[in-house]
């Protein structure tokens, strides 16, 4: 289990999904530039499957952790996690329900 501090240590910011890219080594990744605000972050994220048409991400606010350590996915650096569901049906990003000034803080 995690505790409360646990949680506070992680920091969520909306962010705009501003370019889509197919994963130069991976099948199901998309490559994803997000603007959080005056500042890009670049992220690898396993949603192609459920997104075909990266053209419909664009624009999209999104959730991310944005102290997450950085990873190396497939050969691509990941520098944060864009929040995501799941289930038969597919993995679905998890986006305000009315836009945000981007860089806010989620709670």
């Amino acid at each position: 289990m995690a505790t409360i501090d646990d949680f506070r240590k992680l920091e969520f910011k909306v962010a705009e999904i501003k370019e889509v890219n197919d994963h130069p080594n991976a099948d199901r990744l998309y490559v994803i530039t997000l603007d959080l605000g005056g500042r890009t972050k670049l992220v690898v994220a396993g949603i192609r499957g459920s997104y075909p048409n990266r053209e419909e991400l664009i624009g999209k606010q999104v959730v991310v952790v944005d102290n997450l350590d950085s990873a190396v996915l497939r050969g691509v650096e990941s520098q944060g996690m864009i929040l995501a569901g799941s289930d038969e049906s597919g993995v679905f990003i998890v986006s305000p329900s009315k836009p945000l000034k981007l860089g806010s803080v989620v709670k």
